[in-house]
């Protein structure tokens, strides 16, 4: 039986979006998949009522309290001890589900995988990473995107070989690309930090190094599978694409790709190389982002991404 634990309480229309994205998953889960909500279960319990879905349809584990948006992340995960982050997190550590997603607070988030659920031995840092859909129908993991925006080239290396084990394990690749981001294709373009990534990604042995990638070129998907960089330069082209997607729907632009840049589609990113599954959704996400994030989430646990990890770690 596999359990994803959600955070109902999470995310600027919660728990509306989050309860109403839960009953939108539940019908295209695989079988042997249980939902846990964590939050405030009277309030759980109307949404569910109203939807006309049945109470028993998913496990509510209920909390008092919610980490608001705007609160300092780390004080809030200490005081409130009962909040649906914080429990949530306890939870994953004590093995009672095997997967949480939230839409909320994203330091209070990062807090819970740093300080609950720590990270792999032999990880230097872990990363955020993103999926994001490419012109050619494929898609490319981007990586850290917002989690360590200075990196040594060691951290970058080793954000090379989480990413060709995601690849592998989630996007089923046999032999992913893993390109690092720069400012040219040359080993010789780059700063200073790129250019000795460069130098240890070429000589090591656990991914398929094709060498620099221009941003240019990463949406086309022609050249890498797996795309490295800083969490600064990440967030930056994240943020890039939902921004340029927003404005051609504004615009009434109709195109099959550019449609496929709605982070929506994606649900959540996930949080690499800590010891268990963790996933970031967006803070106003719709129901259709939460289903997703939840779906997201199902998809990183059944890969068994952390445990492979620790063996590539240890």
């Amino acid at each position: 039986m596999l359990r994803i634990g959600i955070d109902a309480m999470g995310g600027d229309f919660a728990p509306e979006a989050v309860v109403q994205g839960a009953i939108a998953a539940a019908g295209e889960l695989p079988e042997g998949s249980t939902v846990v909500l964590f939050g405030d279960a009277e309030q759980i319990g109307a949404i569910l009522a109203a939807e006309n879905h049945p109470a028993d349809a998913f496990e509510i584990v209920h909390t008092t309290e919610v980490i608001g948006m705007n609160e300092h992340p780390a004080q809030a995960f200490v005081k409130k001890t009962d909040s649906s982050v914080v429990v949530g997190f306890h939870h994953l550590k004590a093995g009672k589900i095997d997967g949480f997603a939230s839409a909320g607070n994203t330091g209070a988030i990062l807090v819970g995988s740093m300080q609950v659920m720590q990270q792999i031995e032999g990880v230097i840092r872990p990363a955020i990473s993103a999926q994001i859909n490419t012109s050619n129908g494929r898609s490319f993991l981007l990586l850290d995107v917002g989690l360590n925006v200075d990196c040594k080239p060691e951290v970058l290396y080793q954000y090379a070989v989480i990413g060709n084990a995601y690849a592998q394990n989630i996007m089923k690749l046999e032999s992913p690309r893993v390109a690092l981001l720069s400012i040219g294709e040359e080993k010789e373009k780059g700063n200073i930090a790129t250019k000795a990534a460069y130098e240890l990604m070429e000589q090591g042995n656990q991914f398929r190094f094709v060498g620099n990638v221009e941003s240019k070129y990463i949406f086309t998907g022609d050249l890498a599978d797996v795309v490295v960089c800083d969490g600064f330069v990440g967030n930056i082209i994240l943020k890039q694409a939902e921004g340029f997607y927003e404005i051609a729907k504004a615009n009434g632009v109709d195109d099959p790709y550019i449609n496929k840049l709605n982070y929506e589609i994606v649900g959540g990113t996930p949080v690499l190389g800590i010891n268990g599954n963790v996933m970031v959704g967006h803070g106003c996400s719709s129901p259709f982002a939460i289903k997703n994030m939840i779906l997201q989430t199902e998809r990183t646990i059944r890969g068994r991404l952390v445990r492979k990890l620790c063996e590539i770690f240890n």
